[in-house]
């Protein structure tokens, strides 16, 4: 559901409080899971579920951080950038407008996709 995003699904998803503040959280630095439970005063579990519904819409993307000690962890960063609903003559629409992937996520997400 990424381009063709399905208006009422999409407005549901954005009626959440939790898709919300991830989405405002992550739109001025990409954060973990464990720090938007913290921000947004959720469990983990409803961090995860809201991430990946949000991921499915292309809405937030996921990067894998390297910590010091040599583990990994993912981070999120908003891309929904503006959002503008339109209703014409009985017809809701909806106009997304994404911020641009950077190349070295998109050839990830691309090697991903492969596997």
């Amino acid at each position: 559901m990424s381009e063709d995003a399905d208006p009422p699904e999409l407005l549901a998803l954005l009626d959440d409080e939790y898709a919300r503040a991830i989405l405002t959280e992550t739109s001025a630095e990409p954060m973990s899971a464990s720090t938007l439970s913290d921000r947004c005063d959720a469990s983990l579990p409803t961090i995860y579920r809201r991430l990946e519904r949000l991921r499915e819409c292309d809405l937030i993307s996921e990067q894998t951080e390297l910590a010091p000690d040599g583990n990994h962890y993912s981070v999120y960063a908003a891309r929904l950038e503006r959002l503008e609903v339109t209703l014409e003559d009985g017809d809701l629409s909806l106009e997304i407008t994404r911020k641009d992937e950077d190349v070295a996520d998109k050839f990830t997400r691309m090697w991903e996709g492969l596997q």
